[in-house]
């Protein structure tokens, strides 16, 4: 017999405050209510920037084709001088520089000319990030109808784009492959910051990179850590770049190169700390499990495994995680972003014990998770 005495839950509170908020012409009301009228305004601003978002992302697209922010850092210019520049007509120019403006990209100015603001000079400097922007175009064609992607199709673009998650070796055109390595290898530098800043490589001798590409984060660590010794293992498509980026910075005699595939190949021995840097994201489960298996193994006993992706937030959903790289490995066919917990779950699985996940300092850029292959016991 329910006590009527008691008073309601939080959750009828929260489906009553919610039915009211959802019927039509609250909204209109609580906008002009004292009371509530901060707090509608609030929410419908919200609210439209989230559905104005597809052309704000355009709009980037935009600025990065032309070239414009780079050519505002020589000073203000008008929209005429960067219409002929880029080949526009005058006013679509001035429209797209007034959207530029509004999202704080770009600053205008008294006298009608445009600036480069503060957002816009950081969005140049980040590392690889007109290059994904470019990118971006395979991954719009897969969400002009997400319903299609969410029901699974049986080809996206993002799936033709990046080939190596399937485990295709030996067929991949050269120029696929250098497209490849070159965007993962610029995005590869702010995940290679954020990694060695939230994980110590302290007491390392032997670091193993699995799925490390041209060897960015094996560069970023050797350049932290002088006396370490580091292997990269990934396929032979990438080895040569690879060869050239330690060449080019003088650290051929501390990087060992094992051409291979860690579907089909055994993981190189000797390492006493792997890491897997943005490679779980990019399978399936099945594989991830079979992955940590042979990690496990490859580790002497006090071994250190180091991943380092954008997670999804679990319990607590993040924009980063639970939107943009959830429908992003959606789209790639293969694979999707696990929360940390999921991630322990499956190390643990693994033979792994110590796991541990910091919370991420740029959950957007990476999240970190550390864990140990533990001593076997000598009485047991």
């Amino acid at each position: 017999m329910s006590d009527l005495s008691a008073p309601p839950s939080p959750a009828w509170r929260g489906g009553w405050l919610n039915r009211l908020i959802a019927r039509p012409g609250f909204q209109s009301w609580a906008s002009r209510f004292p009371l509530t009228r901060g707090q509608a305004r609030r929410d419908g601003a919200v609210l439209f920037d989230v559905v104005q978002g597809f052309v704000q992302s355009q709009v980037l697209m935009a600025l990065v084709e032309l070239d414009l922010l780079p050519r505002l850092r020589g000073g203000p210019q008008s929209a005429e001088n960067l219409a002929r520049a880029a080949d526009v007509p005058a006013d679509r120019m001035q429209i797209l520089l007034q959207a530029a403006a509004a999202l704080g990209l770009m600053k205008r100015r008294r006298d009608g000319r445009f600036a480069l603001a503060r957002k816009g000079a950081a969005l140049m400097g980040v590392p690889g990030l007109d290059a994904m922007i470019r990118h971006h175009r395979a991954f719009y064609d897969d969400l002009a109808d997400p319903v299609a992607l969410l029901r699974g199709p049986e080809r996206t673009a993002l799936s033709e784009f990046w080939p190596y998650v399937f485990g295709a070796r030996g067929e991949i055109d050269p120029e696929v492959a250098a497209t490849y390595s070159d965007l993962m290898a610029q995005s590869q530098r702010l995940v290679a910051e954020d990694t060695l800043r939230a994980v110590s490589l302290k007491g390392v001798d032997h670091l193993l990179d699995i799925g490390g590409g041209t060897g960015a984060f094996l560069e970023a660590a050797g350049q932290a850590y002088p006396g370490i010794s580091m292997t990269l293992f990934d396929l032979p498509e990438v080895t040569p770049a690879a060869t050239a980026r330690f060449a080019r910075t003088g650290m051929s005699g501390r990087v060992t190169l094992c051409p291979g595939s860690f579907r089909d190949d055994p993981l190189p021995r000797g390492a006493d700390a792997i890491s897997l840097i943005r490679v779980l994201y990019d399978h399936a489960d099945e594989t991830v499990a079979d992955l940590l298996r042979a990690v496990f193994d490859a580790l002497p006993e006090g071994g250190r495994l180091i991943i380092s992706e954008p997670m999804g937030g679990g319990r607590r959903p993040d924009r980063a995680g639970d939107v943009y790289f959830a429908f992003y490995t959606m789209a790639m066919q293969t694979g999707r972003t696990r929360s940390a917990d999921e991630i322990t779950a499956l190390c643990a699985a693994a033979g792994f014990t110590d796991i541990r996940s910091a919370a991420p300092a740029r959950s957007y850029v990476t999240r970190t998770l550390t864990a140990v292959r533990p001593a076997i016991p000598r009485n047991a």
